[in-house]
């Protein structure tokens, strides 16, 4: 009797514990406060896992018009990363979606150089995109760097978003469409 009681004890605690864990996950920053889950996917590259993306925005989210709403993409990393290396891969799949001057190149990656730090499992890097004016980048829910360009902004959300993405399906799954209309 004491042996079922006591496992229904830890059962409890065990289930108690699964409640306030995803509820702490479920629970947004303030760098997200007022705003709502829209998609989310995970990114593998040669099948392992780097990252957890979460579409935000306080509207839902067109395919076709993104670019025109604020939203917030949280990346959730799943390993160790070179905050250099981020930027410098973000500067590449920017690329894939417009001509960018070598000038150009360099000052946006030393900006976000200066936004993405190194990243390990479970670390949390947010940034806002602000239509027509530029994007600020949150580290674990702390401000991290602001950048007011406009362009930038376009290009760096459109890693995930814009059809030129080198991943289709994280799009799909951010933006919740299957036929690329939203």
């Amino acid at each position: 009797m004491d042996r079922r009681r006591a496992l229904a004890s830890l059962g409890s605690l065990v289930a108690l514990g699964t409640a306030l864990t995803a509820s702490a996950q479920a629970q947004p920053g303030p760098e997200l406060a007022g705003l709502k889950l829209r998609g989310q996917g995970r990114f593998r590259y040669f099948g392992l896992s780097i990252y957890d993306a979460r579409l935000w925005s306080a509207e839902p989210v067109q395919a076709g018009s993104w670019a025109e709403q604020p939203l917030a993409l949280e990346l959730q990393y799943a390993r160790s990363l070179v905050g250099r290396e981020i930027a410098k891969r973000s500067l590449a799949e920017m690329r894939r979606q417009a001509s960018i001057s070598e000038a150009q190149g360099q000052a946006w990656l030393k900006a976000m150089e200066a936004a993405f730090p190194d990243v390990k499992d479970g670390d949390r890097l947010t940034g806002r995109y602000e239509p027509g004016s530029g994007a600020q980048f949150f580290f674990n829910g702390q401000p991290r760097q602001r950048i007011d360009d406009a362009q930038f902004a376009r290009l760096f959300f459109g890693i995930w978003l814009s059809p030129q993405t080198s991943e289709p399906a994280l799009r799909e799954q951010l933006l919740g469409s299957r036929d690329g209309q939203g």
